[in-house]
């Protein structure tokens, strides 16, 4: 990479680490509903008015359906359930957890596409695996039932980007990665307009909580998917998934420059393995590209 696209990729892994630290931010506020309709609404209609100004309007009406599964399977289910682990967990947590998706993208792969998970590849998913284990043990968060069930709703996110990831190439070979963004957005609210209407928040809604949903929307979410389209398009997938590592780092640094997290001995290890199980998993790295 050149220095501006590597500028890219930092920047892209910055901005979805700081995805966590603004849904921690709103969570709580908002609700896990509200939050995410807002989220993928604005990001669509940015995506949508950029897709207009360089004229790539993309063409829905013969995929509409699919492009419902798609925002339902990548975007509305794993983003509300991060939102509503971000309730209990800490961003760090969650960003570190949310980085064993290409660990459930080899899993989902192997039983939907029959891909066929070479020793290396299940050795890296046992070793993904028990980072989380040690990640989760050493934690100085406490155990409450609440923290369990978002632990588990962080790492069903991470299992239904590996099923999107699938159903995504299955389903639009061929099909620009901008369509797909829009698409994957749109969709994704609409569907979660009814569910919005019926849980609006109560809180008071402060300018700390309009920033962060801003800053998830516009930041994190269009402008992130604009800089990983011109990463793949200049360098490749290969190297566009290296950002599968700065996005755990950079969630835990927001963390604690911007909400006074601590890290613990547990969180650096667990990380580590993760990031080694992954490594030990490259070829799932050329998969990256679907998701």
């Amino acid at each position: 990479m050149n220095p501006k696209e590597l500028g890219a990729l930092l920047l892209l892994g910055a901005l979805w680490g700081a995805s966590f630290l603004f849904i921690r931010v709103a969570a709580p506020v908002l609700g896990p509903i509200w939050l995410i309709d807002l989220r993928v609404l604005i990001a669509g209609i940015v995506l949508l008015i950029y897709a207009l100004i360089v004229r790539k309007l993309p063409h829905f009406k013969s995929q509409w359906k699919s492009y419902l599964m798609l925002g339902l399977l990548n975007a509305l289910i794993p983003f509300v359930l991060i939102a509503y682990s971000a309730i209990h967990l800490n961003a760090s947590l969650t960003a570190i957890l949310n980085a064993t998706t290409p660990l459930f993208t080899a899993i989902v792969a192997r039983f939907w596409l029959g891909e066929l998970l070479s020793v290396r590849k299940v050795i890296g998913i046992l070793v993904g695996l028990t980072g989380v284990c040690i990640l989760m043990g050493w934690s100085s968060v406490p155990f409450t039932v609440e923290v369990w069930l978002s632990i588990g709703a962080s790492l069903m996110a991470a299992l239904f980007y590996g099923i999107g990831g699938v159903y995504t190439k299955r389903t639009f070979t061929g099909t620009p990665p901008l369509a797909l963004s829009i698409g994957q957005q749109l969709s994704a609210g609409l569907i979660l307009i009814p569910f919005s209407v019926v849980s609006v928040p109560t809180a008071p809604i402060s300018l700390t909580v309009i920033l962060a949903v801003l800053g998830l929307a516009v930041l994190s979410t269009s402008i992130g998917y604009l800089l990983y389209f011109y990463l793949v398009e200049r360098v490749g997938p290969t190297k566009t998934v290296s950002v599968t590592f700065l996005v755990p780092l950079f969630g835990i640094i927001w963390g604690v420059l911007l909400l006074n997290e601590q890290i613990t001995v547990g969180t650096i290890i667990g990380l580590l393995v993760i990031l080694a199980g992954i490594i030990l998993m490259n070829g799932i790295q050329k998969q990256k590209k679907i998701i």
